[in-house]
């Protein structure tokens, strides 16, 4: 029997540690920070160290404390690691972040859909809590009865709530054939799905015909994405196609330029994006010529509060040049732009560099694109399989 589901409150014991060994080591980092510095410079991604008129002697007293009366030892390696984690979070700016070699390797696996063995769930933090937001077509998710909008309480019996949606996915991963428990949370009753990890195919675009219309959904925006859809629309002729919606819901970005290249289907040599930087100045990205086969064909695009970046950037051009009526929910509001510095001993550093506009210079950071018709598309819709906004994209 299903037991009645209580909420919980999540320590925040958790986190002040954290914070606390982040500072401990970046004091560290902080004694003889001239040479320190210059020293490790080059692993920040700084091509040169540019000495300045910081005072680091605060750092220089709280290390000397510490190498005077810390009952352990002193790893240097882990002092480096630390201080480029702690340089990055001071920043405060969610996107920026230093990525060791393991998370540098699952960064770069997740961009490209390689998921490994896991039962096809995408999962994001939603009112407070990991949930489900799309269970994969033909995964083990799906099999089970797993539903978007269920909270993801227990792994294995392990709760799991109150971690991150990176943590959980790790723990959900694991060998090919091996079991998993889930236990999820659903109108605040705990359910269990016992399941058998499959190898996962996450394509990052795939389409669907319903008569004249295609459906062309894009789930992420990787290195292969335009070309894949490029292949989808040179089908459309022979197949009578009259109509295209593109889905971008819940799509949370990729490269910009596979946004670039799909939006080559819409626009000839156009300018899709603007972008302003105080370090770089201000340029703009256009989209190439001769491959616009989809520009005078009647499109509708799909968005939501998960659409975010690369989607934003798709649906903001196509808005802007009116190829395009925009239907769903306002979408995430990501207008910024990160580039991925490779250090060495396989870490990257990605930095937010700039942010970007529309083509009419419309900034998206903190507002998203707004719908041309709003359609709102409850947990409730999803769970028993109505889609009002796909419907209003069909009518329309």
């Amino acid at each position: 029997m299903d037991k009645e589901w209580k909420e919980k409150k999540v320590s925040l014991g958790g986190a002040i540690v954290i914070g606390a060994v982040l500072a401990v080591l970046g004091g560290i980092i902080g004694a003889n920070s001239r040479s320190w510095f210059s020293g490790f410079a080059p692993y920040l991604g700084l091509d040169s160290y540019v000495k300045s008129d910081v005072d680091w002697s605060e750092l220089d007293e709280v290390y000397n404390k510490l190498s005077n009366s810390y009952n352990g030892e002193i790893s240097v390696s882990d002092v480096i690691e630390g201080a480029k984690k702690g340089l990055t979070e001071s920043l405060g700016d969610t996107y920026t972040v230093y990525m060791d070699k393991e998370e540098t390797a699952e960064f770069y696996d997740d961009l490209h859909g390689n998921v490994g063995s896991g039962i096809g769930i995408e999962m994001g933090l939603r009112d407070g809590y990991v949930r489900v937001l799309r269970t994969l077509p033909d995964n083990p998710a799906k099999k089970a009865g797993v539903l978007a909008g269920d909270i993801i309480y227990k792994v294995d019996g392990e709760e799991v709530y109150s971690l991150s949606t990176d943590e959980i996915a790790k723990k959900v991963r694991g060998e090919t054939g091996s079991e998993v428990t889930l236990t999820v949370v659903r109108n605040g009753k705990e359910l269990d799905f016992k399941m058998k990890r499959e190898a996962i195919n996450n394509v990052s675009a795939y389409v669907d015909y319903d008569g004249k219309t295609a459906i062309v959904t894009v789930t992420r925006f990787d290195n292969d994405t335009g070309t894949m859809v490029q292949q989808f629309a040179k089908e459309f002729e022979s197949k009578g196609i009259k109509k295209v919606i593109l889905d971008l819901r819940g799509n949370g970005g990729g490269y910009v330029s596979a946004a670039q290249d799909l939006l080559s289907l819409w626009l000839d040599g156009e300018k899709v994006l603007i972008q302003k930087s105080k370090h770089f100045g201000n340029s703009s990205s256009s989209s190439s010529t001769g491959k616009a086969i989809l520009k005078d064909m009647k499109t509708v695009v799909l968005v939501n509060g998960s659409s975010a970046s690369a989607s934003e950037i798709v649906a903001g051009a196509l808005q802007d040049y009116k190829k395009a009526t925009v239907v769903g929910e306002t979408t995430y509001g990501k207008g910024v732009v990160q580039n991925l510095y490779d250090l060495s001993n396989g870490t990257v550093l990605k930095v937010t560099t700039a942010e970007w506009y529309t083509p009419l210079d419309r900034s998206i950071n903190g507002t998203g694109i707004t719908p041309d018709v709003e359609v709102e598309r409850s947990y409730e819709d999803i769970n028993a399989m109505r889609d009002p906004q796909m419907d209003k994209a069909k009518d329309l």
